[in-house]
């Protein structure tokens, strides 16, 4: 049987596992919520780990913390941060809907490791000073979002914009058919296309940067209804004046407390821009896979990377996985934007009490399209070559080519030629003669795709 120790709380004693540095009330979390796998994840802890380096610096200028304590707690909190004590934060998404036991399961982990080097603290008292959970978990789950925007999200998506302006470029002259509504369309060249693909990652990556100063203003100094009992003043200024220094991000309070405890909106803001993100690589690698589907019985003209064998029984086939992979990821995004929406619209009175699965559910989307768009970008974009020779046969084989005799000929008139060309299997050129609509010459000096570009 594991050893055990006693620890206490104001609901009385409890055995907790030795070898482990929480107390007793990341215990009773453990015993009372066991639903689910899904633990808090990785970047709130962070967050966290920020957040109470931040408050105890604070409170030492306040004179609530001595110069040794709040260096003990910021010691324990680097450690955190680097990945030291990953194990020590058991507790599941499943909890109370404030996080207040994540709060405490961070306060007895400093509590237990600053003790354990001389500088005895109670979790309470010292490491939670002029703090209430209700204004640490909400600030926790800003400081995370605004982290894994600026630093996972918007690198990832611009390193993914910056290969498609390269392949745009390197294509400046091919023309290709154009299709909408899944029909043949008018010309357009390849590297217009591609632009829009670019531009498809690059707007919601504006979106996103709009969204962080929103996601920049704190809740902390707020405690437990927004009144800031028990933090002293200029609490809020001086927590987010230390978070300015370790992250580089421009933090601030927000002006009215009773807003930031109880409105997730700007999550539900910064969100939104993760959705249209998800929607955007949803059209894009749709776009991909259908002018790469073949080799020989489908469109065929795209070239993407052979990374893998794509069937189990079928020799040789090869699939579009990477963009596969990305529509997957786009469904789960959109699935987590609805959860995160619904969650946001539950703030009753002066509190939210549906910040984990928030936490959860933006921290896995951001994960997931920071990692996505680097995979998407290495193993299917930047090995992407357009088949020139294909993409040609099938301009000059379209129909719609007919959309430049308009001017010449009228519209009716294009259209029957267009129909007599579909009717009868033969070229516009050979439509146009045989109704006696143009001469050959006349037909090869208004159908240039060049020109209609």
């Amino acid at each position: 049987m594991n050893a055990t120790r006693i620890e206490h709380d104001t609901m009385g004693e409890i055995a907790v596992p030795a070898e482990h540095r929480w107390g007793a009330q990341t215990q009773r979390s453990l015993e009372h919520f066991r639903i689910g796998g899904e633990r808090q994840p990785r970047d709130i802890l962070t967050a966290f780990a920020y957040l109470k380096e931040a408050c105890a610096r604070a409170n030492a200028q306040a004179g609530i913390l001595t110069a040794v304590q709040a260096d003990a707690i910021a010691r324990a909190c680097r450690e955190i941060r680097a990945g030291q004590w990953d194990d020590e934060f058991p507790l599941v998404v499943w909890q109370t809907g404030s996080g207040t036991q994540t709060n405490m399961n961070v306060n007895e982990v400093i509590a237990h490791l600053c003790a354990e080097r001389g500088v005895p603290l109670h979790p309470n008292d010292h490491v939670n000073a002029s703090q209430s959970s209700n204004d640490t978990y909400p600030s926790a789950l800003h400081i995370a979002a605004a982290l894994s925007v600026s630093r996972g999200v918007l690198p990832a998506a611009e390193r993914l914009a910056a290969s498609f302006a390269r392949l745009e470029a390197a294509y400046p002259d091919l023309i290709r058919i154009g299709r909408t509504h899944l029909q043949d369309a008018t010309p357009l060249k390849f590297a217009q296309e591609v632009s829009g693909w670019r531009e498809l990652v690059e707007a919601p990556c504006r979106m996103l940067r709009a969204a962080l100063p929103e996601l920049q203003r704190l809740a902390i100094g707020g405690t437990a209804v927004g009144t800031g009992l028990n933090a002293p003043k200029g609490y809020d200024e001086s927590v987010c004046s230390c978070l300015r220094d370790m992250t580089g991000l421009d933090f601030r309070p927000d002006a009215n407390k009773f807003h930031a405890l109880t409105s997730k909106d700007a999550l539900v803001f910064a969100h939104g821009a993760l959705k249209a993100l998800a929607a955007n690589l949803m059209k894009i690698a749709n776009d991909i896979r259908f002018e790469a589907s073949g080799p020989r019985c489908g469109m065929g003209e795209l070239r993407i990377p052979e990374n893998e064998p794509g069937s189990s029984i079928m020799p040789g086939k090869v699939n579009p996985t990477q963009c596969e992979a990305v529509t997957m990821v786009a469904v789960e995004v959109m699935g987590n934007d609805a959860a995160i929406g619904f969650a946001a619209s539950q703030g009753n009175f002066q509190l939210n009490v549906f910040l984990p699965v928030s936490a959860y559910n933006f921290q896995q989307s951001a994960r997931l399209l920071s990692d996505v768009c680097d995979s998407f970008r290495v193993n299917c974009v930047e090995g992407i070559v357009p088949d020139a020779g294909r993409m040609t046969e099938n301009l000059y084989r379209s129909l719609m080519l007919v959309t430049c005799l308009t001017p010449k000929i009228g519209y009716e008139r294009a259209a029957e030629c267009a129909k007599f060309a579909l009717a009868n299997n033969c070229s516009l050129k050979e439509a146009a003669v045989s109704l006696g609509l143009l001469s050959e010459a006349e037909f090869d000096e208004l159908v240039r795709p060049e020109k209609m570009v």
